[in-house]
């Protein structure tokens, strides 16, 4: 029931997350630049960031 109920926080949170940046920002890019709403850099970079940190913390798991 507890968990229940925290899924549908957390999907609340995260829709009105969604809703609440759908502005369109200018992204610049190594070679050029582009123009992309806000939600989509920020699940690219959350994306971004947990692939390397699971890259990371497997290479550091070989080294043991």
């Amino acid at each position: 029931m507890a968990r229940s109920g925290a899924l549908v926080v957390l999907a609340i949170l995260v829709t009105l997350f969604a809703v609440l940046n759908v502005k369109d920002v200018k992204v610049d890019w190594i070679f050029g630049s582009g123009r992309a709403p806000l939600i989509i850099v920020i699940v690219i970079s959350l994306l971004l960031g947990i692939v390397i940190t699971h890259f990371a913390n497997r290479l550091a798991r070989k080294r043991r």
